[in-house]
């Protein structure tokens, strides 16, 4: 081990969850720490309102996220960037009677986002002429379009197979400093890394734009064709952060249909002229570190873990051996748009 960080879970009336993760010994994960330590020491601040993804009890429900789509969708059409999106979003027009997703006006809406802010290194010039609160919306567009991906997922699975519900946590913070990748950090990516362990923590993907090789597959279907989508570009991984992700949902790697599943996934690579094999491509999640289920829940039980989380779902303090930070805020703050806008200045 590297490390062992302490964060600390708080829930609405104060109580305090602490969950302790073991930082593993490898290429990637040096750097991270590295990075994440930064971002404690410089107080960045940490982004509560696209934390929780896939926990199908959230107060952050469908209604909730549309309406906040909308918003930022009137916030774009109305700051006279010459770009106007005629579209409005509802839980009756993207998710279906099966509480499956409508993954066309989900990939619409990340369309509009590529269209306006644009690739890193070659933003939008609707982004660079915007002023700071229609940026602001112009990223939620993205983060809120995975958020409803990800929740209306784990409402179908609580109906259909609750042991399968996704629930996850992304730690985010603003304005993040990246680090390149190189070909060590490669060989932690790979087809089998799509497959994540219950209380694995993960390097943070790069969610600037587009979609993953696997959220294609996923997503559109084993026929599916690349040059066909509505989104429009899918590129591969170079740069991290500090940031990282935690899988709190049950690994499916043994599973006859998961192993099902990654053998068309590579057959659909190959259709659409990748190869499985290289790593370079960035497919699945390089592995950082592991949360010690015992030692923070006093069991490896994931029903009772779940339960656990979910009465403590706000992240108020993170230490390490040579850091720490505590986070006051909640995403439920009446201001709370506010305070992010005014760090982002």
């Amino acid at each position: 081990m590297l490390d062992t960080i302490q964060m600390d879970l708080r829930s609405t009336d104060d109580r305090v969850l602490s969950v302790y993760i073991d930082v593993e010994h490898n290429s990637l994960s040096r750097k991270w720490l590295a990075a994440l330590n930064q971002l404690i020491l410089q107080q960045n601040h940490l982004e509560k309102n696209y934390c929780w993804l896939g926990w199908a009890k959230s107060k952050r429900n469908p209604e909730y996220i549309c309406t906040q789509i909308n918003r930022s969708i009137h916030a774009v059409n109305a700051a006279g960037l010459g770009y106007s999106i005629r579209d409005f979003f509802t839980p009756a027009n993207t998710i279906d009677s099966d509480l499956g997703i409508d993954h066309d006006h989900l990939n619409q809406l990340h369309r509009y986002f590529e269209d306006l802010q644009g690739v890193s290194g070659a933003m939008s010039p609707y982004y660079t002429t915007a002023d700071d609160t229609t940026r602001w919306h112009i990223r939620q567009l993205n983060l809120l379009c995975h958020e409803l991906e990800s929740l209306v997922l784990s409402i179908r699975k609580l109906k259909t197979a609750p042991e399968w519900q996704r629930p996850s946590q992304l730690m985010c913070w603003l304005q993040a400093p990246r680090f390149e990748l190189d070909s060590k950090d490669y060989e932690l990516f790979g087809i089998e890394t799509i497959n994540r362990s219950l209380g694995g923590v993960y390097v943070g993907v790069n969610k600037a734009v587009g979609k993953h090789h696997w959220e294609v597959f996923t997503d559109e279907g084993r026929d599916s064709r690349v040059n066909e989508l509505v989104t429009s570009t899918l590129r591969s991984q170079t740069q991290a952060a500090g940031d990282f992700d935690i899988e709190w949902a049950n690994d499916p790697g043994a599973y006859p249909w998961q192993i099902a599943s990654l053998k068309e996934f590579r057959t659909w690579l190959v259709a659409n002229n990748f190869d499985p094999e290289d790593k370079s491509l960035t497919i699945g999640h390089p592995k950082v570190a592991q949360v010690d289920l015992v030692r923070s829940f006093g069991t490896t039980n994931y029903r009772e873990i779940w339960a656990q989380l979910s009465q403590h779902q706000d992240v108020y303090r993170i230490s390490t051996s040579m850091a720490q930070s505590t986070y006051e805020y909640r995403w439920s703050d009446p201001d709370y748009d506010l305070q992010q806008i005014r760090k982002l200045k």
